[in-house]
């Protein structure tokens, strides 16, 4: 899951980026409204960790226009405010959820992991195909109750498509949420994750749809 950090404190916007990648997201980073404003306009989150007093552009104002544009991405409101007043006005302007500063790392973390699995329909941190089991909180998967070793990718590759089972999801698509926007994209290695995957995991459970991309089928 790809997930936008814009928060313009250099310490607490790199301890937000950290503590995301060690969780298993691949996190791209903004210091200023503007800059977070042009890249949750042009690239894919699957959520979004917003500080509400930027510079350039405030955060209200940037989720008011994502939304206005028809962003439907998931935002998690960080912000020095406490008031009431205040929660109301950003739950209003379209973000999802929010936490007032100063925080625990952890319950960031928590709320943007039940923030992905809502919006892809998931009740729980555990995620079932089959035998399959991926435990979203803990990073672990296994097959039958067997523990699977999976490298940081697969492991990314495969989380993406068990949020969203049933659906085919195209190699760009998965290009797109599996690596940050400096990585020299190549959909190619995505083939290669797969063909790894498999070996991994029961037969069938990653299906090809030719000339579409790849399906976990609903259980």
């Amino acid at each position: 899951m790809r997930i936008l950090v814009v928060e313009d404190d250099t310490n607490l916007n790199r301890q937000l980026k950290d503590a995301l990648t060690e969780g298993g997201y691949v996190v791209d980073v903004a210091f200023d409204g503007e800059e977070g404003h042009f890249l949750g306009d042009t690239e894919p989150y699957d959520a979004v960790v917003l500080d509400i007093g930027l510079p350039q552009m405030d955060g209200l104002s940037v989720l008011e226009e994502w939304r206005r544009a028809g962003k439907k991405m998931p935002v998690l409101l960080l912000t020095a405010r406490d008031r009431w007043s205040d929660k109301v006005q950003g739950i209003d302007a379209g973000a999802d959820d929010y936490v007032a500063k100063p925080f625990h790392m952890e319950e960031v973390l928590a709320r943007v992991r039940a923030l992905v699995r809502r919006a892809a329909g998931q009740a729980s941190n555990e995620i079932s195909a089959g035998t399959v089991r991926l435990d979203v909180k803990a990073g672990k998967v296994t097959v039958d109750g067997h523990s699977v070793k999976l490298t940081s990718h697969e492991l990314r590759l495969l989380s993406y498509l068990m949020h969203h089972k049933g659906k085919v999801i195209s190699r760009t698509e998965l290009t797109e949420h599996l690596y940050d926007q400096d990585f020299d994209r190549d959909s190619n290695t995505i083939e290669v994750f797969v063909g790894r995957l498999r070996k991994k995991l029961p037969e069938d459970c990653i299906q090809t749809v030719r000339g579409l991309g790849y399906q976990i089928a609903e259980d």
